[in-house]
């Protein structure tokens, strides 16, 4: 692979020389950048950066790039997306307008149960390709990183269909992809009325069929108010270990439902949601491996509360943000704008919500030793964007479209 210079960078952001995996508390705040810069790529990862005035000569063997005053931004790393599903659901969107909420839609039939019925009806070549055109959507808004959720099958034979669909996505896209497997996401229509039945499918049909290809990185549970319990979660948790996956949560999103406890004695990677979070929760999580990741995309969609990631942070916790793209409660991958709604919504700084969307949020994937800063080492994925005053600007400027060009592995996208 070619080596690239990339000099004229008006500001170089996320630079990270302390090899740090996450931040967390004060931390959070601090979001280094480095002004009048250049940056070598070789191999598909970051080799140098510096200054302009202490940049090295280098002969016609490197391809060279002038940034031309742009700004330099680690790609965003999404840790909670549902970008593999077979359609939209603006029905419901009017639904939500006429004073139904998302628990009266999901009992009446609706929500994740119509998404696993089209999903039922749609080809895997078809599933691929319409889930390509949203994974090209969000890489062309910054996202170098992304985990994709299963959970709209609730059979074995469409949530594998679903679990293969990301695994072309993972060999054909130049994102770095995850997957997790989210067989809990709901009890499947076939299950109605039987909902020991159906954990007992996902313990012992779902889990080893999954395994047997290979297919997730993860396991995930939605522990919450009318889906699953604690004590299901953690059955499925632990059978999902036995396979060597890594447990995840959606947790304490609709009421306070003991979905962070079960996360952190299964030691989860992540309790994902939180817009119910209690201060009990909160001080739970400290000193833990667990990252809270909070979505402010569902909350503004939904009009729920925000998940208290001041206070999180205030408490000395790392949280992440993630988009939770997906067709019911939050149709939208665009890690800028949900950047925006963590400054305007949850009252963080520009610097920590950059810092909970790149470096947190590859923490939350467990890729932060690859993925989320500019450092020597790195992937070398990151965008380009036209010419901004300050950092401040992409969250500020919510809808405008600063991205002039997206690199990943070092190779520019088109």
């Amino acid at each position: 692979m070619a080596t690239t210079l990339f000099f004229n960078i008006a500001t170089l952001g996320g630079v990270d020389r302390k090899g740090r995996l996450r931040l967390q508390g004060s931390e959070m705040a601090q979001f280094e950048t480095l002004d009048n810069a250049y940056l070598l790529v070789k191999d598909g990862r970051i080799a140098d950066f510096g200054p302009m005035e202490q940049m090295p000569k280098f002969g016609d063997n490197v391809t060279k790039v002038d940034v031309d005053g742009g700004t330099v931004m680690p790609s965003f790393c999404d840790s909670h997306t549902h970008i593999v599903n077979a359609g939209s659901r603006e029905g419901e969107f009017v639904d939500k307008i006429n004073g139904l909420s998302y628990a009266e839609i999901a009992k009446r039939g609706g929500g994740i149960l119509n998404s696993a019925d089209k999903l039922h009806e749609m080809s895997e070549d078809d599933l691929y390709e319409q889930s390509m055109k949203r994974v090209r959507e969000v890489m062309f808004k910054g996202t170098g990183c992304v985990e994709i959720k299963s959970g709209y099958g609730l059979n074995t034979e469409d949530e594998l269909k679903m679990l293969r669909v990301i695994k072309r996505i993972k060999e054909t896209s130049p994102l770095k992809v995850v997957a997790n497997f989210l067989g809990a996401h709901a009890v499947g229509r076939a299950y109605a009325g039987r909902q020991a039945e159906y954990v007992d499918l996902v313990i012992n049909e779902m889990i080893p069929a999954v395994a047997a290809e290979g297919l997730a990185d993860f396991v995930d549970v939605f522990c919450d108010e009318g889906f699953f319990t604690p004590e299901e979660t953690g059955r499925i948790l632990q059978a999902g270990a036995k396979h060597g996956m890594r447990g995840k949560i959606h947790g304490q999103e609709l009421a306070p439902s003991g979905g962070v406890e079960v996360a952190l004695k299964h030691n989860a990677l992540s309790v994902d949601h939180l817009e119910s979070m209690t201060d009990e929760d909160i001080a739970m999580m400290i000193g833990t491996e667990t990252s809270p990741a909070a979505l402010p995309g569902t909350s503004f969609f939904l009009n729920i509360p925000f998940a208290p990631v001041r206070k999180m942070i205030s408490a000395g916790l790392g949280p992440a943000i993630a988009s939770d793209y997906n067709p019911g409660s939050t149709p939208s991958g665009d890690m800028k704008f949900v950047v925006s709604l963590a400054c305007i919504k949850m009252r963080l700084l520009p610097e920590e919500a950059l810092n909970a969307a790149t470096i947190n949020g590859a923490y939350a994937m467990g890729l932060s030793a690859d993925y989320g800063s500019i450092a020597i080492g790195k992937v070398a994925n990151f965008y380009i964007t036209h010419p901004i005053p300050s950092i401040a600007f992409i969250p500020y400027a919510y809808t405008t479209p600063v991205i002039r060009e997206v690199y990943l592995n070092g190779e520019r996208q088109n």
